[in-house]
């Protein structure tokens, strides 16, 4: 099994940064993808930015694109996401999220392709 902790996140003015960390442990070199998503309330869970493990390949959505990325260390026992230009629109809770089975395709994958997350950190954009 694979077991995640978010950290880093916290209440920051727009236009600032933050970068939020997911540790992982287990049967972390089996895993094949992981992603960031976010919920902001009332809202369903979006992906934001994911990497293949092996490859290194990175999607993001465009709410996000040229401000997040998403990247892990060379160990890859930590992945992180480091949100520059923040804005109030991207408020929520975000979760990261592995996959340890082999899955087709690449890009930007629903929630139900996960299946190991985290309990989330919050992040919250004040303007």
């Amino acid at each position: 099994q694979v077991q995640l902790v978010e950290s880093g996140g916290g209440s920051v003015q727009a236009g600032e940064s933050l970068r939020l960390s997911c540790a992982t442990s287990g049967y972390t070199y089996y895993t094949f993808f992981m992603g960031w998503f976010r919920q902001a309330p009332g809202k369903e869970r979006e992906g934001v930015a994911i990497i293949y493990t092996r490859g290194g390949m990175t999607y993001y959505a465009d709410s996000v694109k040229d401000r997040f990325t998403i990247s892990q260390d060379n160990g890859k026992n930590t992945m992180f996401l480091q949100m520059n230009s923040l804005k109030p629109e991207d408020t929520a809770m975000y979760y990261c999220a592995a996959q340890l089975e082999y899955r087709s395709g690449l890009g930007l994958r629903p929630t139900t392709d996960f299946g190991h997350w985290g309990q989330g950190t919050q992040v919250t954009v004040s303007s």
